[in-house]
């Protein structure tokens, strides 16, 4: 089959998209700073940005001199544009955060689910009263939302009908989307796992910014990670890809919660370090009432308790190993550790964990990378799912409210 020809239309509309993704990720910019960065001639960036003025899509934000001419105009993106939301399903609650078009918060809502797994059909309802809650907070009708991004555990099947698929928590298929429909939610609906939600959130944002070749890892209760190849998420045939977690650490080795012995999340993930220190412990109790406080109950332990300092010590070692798995599997340029637990760990341990990894990694793979933290914290998988409906505007340089777009990553560094 031949393909298909691009039309007037589709130029137009990759012009406005590149416009668009340029003033959003580097902006405000002059109509000349558009021209030279894009390569678009003057006529077309004044054309297409004209157009999206009309639209209230980019707004003027300033003057800036020239060199002995008349001073240039700047322009962005319109923050009141509309509104965007970002949702992360853990597993043992839900945040939800509401953005401008500037990506600057305006509300948030944590409500909990009750452990040890979240029932799905308890999780739309519990998503579409924190979506009204969040809209009386800011002031937001409905109508001004461009789209939910909902960043959810598990492998997420994109097709007509989105559906997850989370082993660890008992999630086989479930239409994560159509139950937060039928709880009355109208506005464009985008379901991602949440780790790539966070990568998203750190390559826009944070400490993977700049990087053509990449890997952040999330460690929660769970561990997965989203893999950066020359700008783009590298998803796998079927977007499973990045269940780092589920990667083998030990043969025949401790139970996951998946199912198999010996991966990598049943010794660096949460549930499994606490599992590890109750049973060092002969089986008592950890003095607090969640992972999160738990693990910070541990990780303080170490310096008056030796069976402390060796759960931490060997997680470490575990950490390690995983992450040299990582360098010498994608040999990436720059790896950054996030999730709950990443940050608690790596906030303390981060010279230790590097000492880890050179120790399992290849020597030159190992050279060539950097490990870092992630820079948006706690909130940076419901901040990356926020930018779901986001990248549909760039991409297709039009609302998505106006139709569903197909789906694909958009990196700053990817923008030309």
């Amino acid at each position: 089959m031949e393909p298909r020809r691009a039309t007037v239309r589709d130029l137009r509309r990759r012009n406005r998209s590149t416009l668009l993704s340029t003033l959003f990720f580097e902006g405000p910019l002059s109509r000349y700073e558009l021209g030279q960065r894009t390569g678009l001639s003057a006529a077309t960036v004044s054309n297409v940005v004209g157009e999206m003025i009309d639209d209230g899509l980019v707004v003027e934000a300033g003057l800036v001199e020239s060199d002995g001419g008349r001073p240039r105009v700047l322009l962005r993106v319109s923050p009141g544009y509309g509104s965007v939301i970002g949702v992360d399903v853990g597993e043992t609650g839900v945040k939800m955060e509401l953005f401008d078009l500037s990506m600057t918060r305006l509300a948030a809502v944590d409500r909990a689910l009750p452990p040890p797994q979240p029932d799905p059909a308890l999780v739309g309802p519990l998503i579409a009263a924190g979506l009204t809650e969040l809209l009386g907070q800011a002031g937001v009708d409905e109508a001004d939302v461009l789209g939910v991004g909902i960043g959810v555990p598990g492998t997420v099947e994109q097709g007509e009908k989105v559906r997850v698929h989370a082993q660890a928590i008992g999630w086989d298929g479930i239409a994560l989307a159509d139950l937060v429909r039928e709880c009355g939610v109208g506005a464009p609906l985008f379901v991602e796992n949440g780790a790539k939600t966070q990568g998203q959130a750190e390559m826009w944002f944070g400490a993977g910014r700049g990087a053509r070749h990449a890997v952040i890892a999330l460690i929660g209760s769970g561990v997965g990670a989203t893999v950066i190849t020359d700008g783009t998420t590298y998803r796998g045939s079927t977007s499973s890809a990045g269940e780092w977690g589920h990667t083998t650490l030990m043969f025949g080795g401790r139970l996951c919660r998946c199912g198999a012995r010996g991966c990598l999340e049943a010794y660096v993930g949460a549930e499994g370090i606490l599992d590890r220190f109750r049973k060092a412990r002969g089986g008592r109790a950890i003095p607090r009432p969640d992972e999160q406080s738990q693990l910070d109950f541990l990780l303080a332990s170490t310096d008056r308790s030796a069976t402390a300092a060796a759960v931490v010590e060997e997680t470490v070692g575990y950490l390690g190993a995983g992450i040299a798995n990582l360098v010498n599997l994608f040999n990436p340029e720059r790896i950054v550790l996030g999730g709950w637990a990443g940050l608690a760990l790596g906030t303390l341990l981060l010279p230790d964990i590097r000492r880890a990894t050179a120790a399992h990694a290849l020597r030159h793979a190992y050279e060539q990378t950097s490990i870092e933290l992630c820079q948006l914290g706690p909130d940076a998988v419901a901040v990356g799912a926020a930018t779901l409906p986001v990248e549909a505007l760039l991409n297709l340089g039009s609302d998505p409210r106006e139709r569903r777009p197909a789906r694909r990553s958009v990196t700053p560094a990817s923008v030309t």
